[in-house]
């Protein structure tokens, strides 16, 4: 969420509040932002989808904030935000990670990076981090050594899911 987007006042709201989930009215949100919310916001509870695209600046502030929508009432103009807890089947062998695609997926995350940020961050392009991402292969030795220091620089800590 770039700041000056019209949507960075919601995001940083979200992003400060340390609740489990939080309900605003729209009314607050439109304070939040300083300007109105489009007539769609009140008319098409899909204008308050989870979808994390360019053509939807207005859940990229909730997304990145690492919230989701967990409902949306129009007649009572309420919106429940509910913190986004992603899974991750990481797996150790002998104790150290394996640096598969839920490992490298966790990682970005917790970095805050989007995988092209992430990809410029490790020297690889972005279709790189895709690939590694979506399973088609593993990273390669070194990177992997790589991806260790990462991890420790940015404090990660990743819960040992299973154990090989």
């Amino acid at each position: 969420m770039k700041l000056g987007s019209k949507y960075y006042p919601l995001f940083q709201h979200l992003q400060q509040c340390d609740r489990e989930e939080i309900t605003l009215l729209f009314a607050e949100i439109e304070t939040l932002l300083g300007c109105s919310l489009p007539s769609s916001a009140f008319s098409k509870k899909n204008w308050w989808s989870n979808r994390d695209s360019a053509s939807a600046l207005q859940a990229g502030a909730w997304i990145n904030a690492s919230y989701h929508i967990k409902s949306v009432d129009l007649a009572q103009q309420s919106v429940t935000f509910h913190k986004f807890r992603a899974q991750y089947n990481i797996q150790r062998k002998d104790g150290e990670m394996l640096w598969q695609q839920d490992a490298i997926k966790a990682l970005r995350k917790h970095m805050g990076l989007t995988q092209a940020k992430f990809s410029q961050e490790i020297g690889v392009r972005r279709q790189t981090v895709s690939e590694w991402e979506n399973g088609a292969y593993d990273p390669d030795r070194s990177t992997t050594k790589f991806l260790e220091l990462i991890a420790k620089q940015s404090d990660f800590q990743a819960p040992v899911s299973e154990e090989l």
